[in-house]
């Protein structure tokens, strides 16, 4: 009997704006585009982040209590793009991917792997796209070598990570919370592209209230000066 294939496993890329802004530019995203950090989620300091913002991404604890909870419904825009994930320690690209996939009409990725993916899977679905990045060597390439860049050490690949990605966007009216690990996107009520960050945020404190004593990090994808 032919044994199983091995479900292929990543390092896991740290929640730094500096490491996945090298990370984006290798895959091709251009300037002005940029990731920041989110230092806290009051109205003054949500207002301190350069706009637009085009998606939040969000690094939690996968404790027993995020686990167990399940937020929205799973009602998702057919505009919307969502890339399931299938390879080990992963989220933080498909975090990105999901991210970037959803801002298309203002990113104008340059030729290269993401655009590439983003043509190529624009007419499947989140598993297909999922085997297709499984296949992508050029992704998984860069983001290896990002992975190496954090200012923590790196993990072993066979790790399991406590912490988990997942990416906030606004599509078609609503807010939607996209996890390569559900079966597909969470609505979570209307936003705008102007309410996107204080949205998120109100999401995002429910996270923070379930594991208050654990640590989380938050970046947003915006237009830096």
């Amino acid at each position: 009997m032919a044994a199983e294939k091995e479900t292929p496993r990543w390092l896991p890329l740290e929640s730094n704006p500096e490491v996945m802004d090298q990370y984006v530019r290798n895959l091709g995203v251009p300037e002005p585009w940029a990731f920041r950090d989110v230092y806290g989620l009051d109205s003054d300091m949500l207002a301190s982040i350069p706009k637009p913002v085009l998606a939040v991404l969000l690094l939690y604890p996968l404790t027993k209590n995020a686990e167990g909870t399940k937020i929205g419904s799973e009602d998702a825009s057919a505009n919307l793009f969502f890339i399931k994930q299938t390879i080990g320690n992963a989220c933080g690209t498909i975090g990105i991917i999901n991210s970037i996939g959803n801002n298309l009409d203002s990113i104008a990725v340059k030729p290269g792997h993401l655009k590439k993916l983003f043509d190529e899977t624009a007419s499947m679905t989140p598993d297909e796209r999922a085997k297709y990045l499984e296949n992508d060597s050029g992704i998984g390439e860069a983001h290896d070598e990002s992975a190496h860049k954090g200012q923590t050490q790196a993990p072993d690949m066979a790790d399991s990570v406590k912490h988990h990605f997942v990416s906030f966007v606004h599509k078609d009216g609503s807010l939607y919370e996209l996890d390569g690990r559900r079966s597909a996107p969470v609505a979570h009520g209307s936003t705008s592209a102007d309410n996107l960050l204080t949205d998120a945020a109100s999401v995002i404190q429910d996270f923070i209230k379930r594991d208050e004593n654990e640590n989380f990090a938050i970046v947003a994808l915006v237009k830096s000066a």
